[in-house]
């Protein structure tokens, strides 16, 4: 049994293709993606850098709710989502609103979720997504369920969620897997591992040595990918994605990558947990650092470039902060109208006397 335990183990490999220093190692898989793509994607992600800096200023001076750090995953975050299409339907974990960000969601609207107003949740008609699911791993069922629809409306589109190390450790991250395995639905399962979830180091949480190795008591693809190379994301995604619309099944992706800020705003203390030397070490491995150093030896990338973006996203930022504080104020009668299509008798009775109160 240790053998055949071992065997499968060492299958399971990490997937690169541009290494630390910014040099493309696995030249066989390099996607096939204009410089224009390459430049959008290094765009992407420096916008986001900035996004997280400044999400995380608003939050210390109480203008966000909750907030989730996302500086250190915009490869595995960004290099996934883009390989994606529109058709395809987006069903993400609290750290994720980059992906929904960049799949459509206006900047103000994610803004006004933070703050736990209704209208953050309002989605365009046009866009695939679920809100960011707060309940740890409850996505991977649902991704199971809007995955077999898809399937069954005979679409080529695929469901896409994540979690985090931590969502491993839930019954719904295998329950999810095994349910679409079983339907062969156009499912793609990530899992972000950046090693301590809240603050339990992952090889506590499990004794496999890689967590993309569980997609075999599923019976479904797995695959462990550089969480820091958006290439390799990109690439692992794309053939997941083209698997799915084949009617080949789920596959589960495990990037490793590593969350430069705690675990939310609201308290966490990752000094608590982890030491400088490891915090040095991932920051050699930045995703941002990686790419520019690639597109910069191509002649496509500037610091005035990069500096532009920063601008840019400043500015957004900006306007969409602003935006969102001119919004109408959420109310109790606001709560109750959209808690329910239908309100049950009690519930009436609440509305009619908050509505008196708020028309004083």
């Amino acid at each position: 049994m240790k053998h055949v335990l071992e065997s499968v183990e060492s299958q399971f490999e990490t997937f690169q293709i541009l290494n630390e220093d910014g040099e493309i190692v696995n030249k066989e898989e390099m996607p096939d993606l204009s410089d224009d793509d390459l430049k959008e994607l290094m765009r992407r992600m420096v916008y986001t850098r900035i996004l997280d800096q400044r999400s995380i200023a608003l939050n210390r001076q109480g203008r966000l709710g909750f907030y989730a750090p996302t500086a250190g995953q915009e490869a595995s975050q960004l290099g996934s989502q883009f390989a994606l299409e529109k058709e395809d339907f987006l069903l993400p974990a609290y750290r994720d609103v980059p992906q929904l960000i960049w799949q459509g969601l206006p900047l103000y609207q994610a803004f006004l979720f933070s703050r736990g107003h209704f209208h953050g949740n309002q989605f365009p008609d046009e866009m695939n997504a679920l809100s960011p699911q707060i309940i740890i791993g409850a996505q991977y069922t649902q991704a199971a369920g809007v995955a077999l629809g898809i399937k069954k409306r005979g679409k080529k589109a695929v469901a896409v969620t994540y979690t985090g190390d931590g969502g491993t450790s839930q019954g719904d991250f295998y329950e999810g897997i095994n349910f679409a395995g079983a339907y062969s639905a156009p499912a793609i399962f990530f899992v972000q591992n950046n090693y301590f979830a809240i603050s339990v180091p992952v090889e506590k949480q499990t004794a496999a040595k890689t967590l993309a190795q569980k997609s075999v008591a599923a019976g479904i693809e797995g695959i462990q990918v550089d969480g820091m190379d958006v290439l390799a994301v990109y690439a692992a995604t794309k053939h997941a994605r083209e698997r799915a619309i084949n009617g080949e099944g789920p596959t589960l992706i495990e990037t490793l990558t590593y969350r430069y800020g705690p675990h939310t705003m609201a308290g966490d203390d990752p000094t608590r947990y982890r030491t400088d030397d490891l915090d040095n070490e991932w920051e050699k491995k930045d995703p941002i650092v990686r790419l520019r150093k690639f597109l910069e030896e191509k002649n496509l990338w500037s610091e005035e470039e990069e500096n532009k973006v920063i601008e840019q996203a400043k500015d957004e930022i900006k306007q969409a902060i602003k935006k969102a504080d001119e919004q109408p104020k959420q109310t109790v009668t606001n709560l109750i109208e959209n808690m329910f299509a239908e309100l049950p008798i009690n519930l009436k009775e609440q509305l009619e006397e908050y509505k008196e109160k708020e028309s004083k």
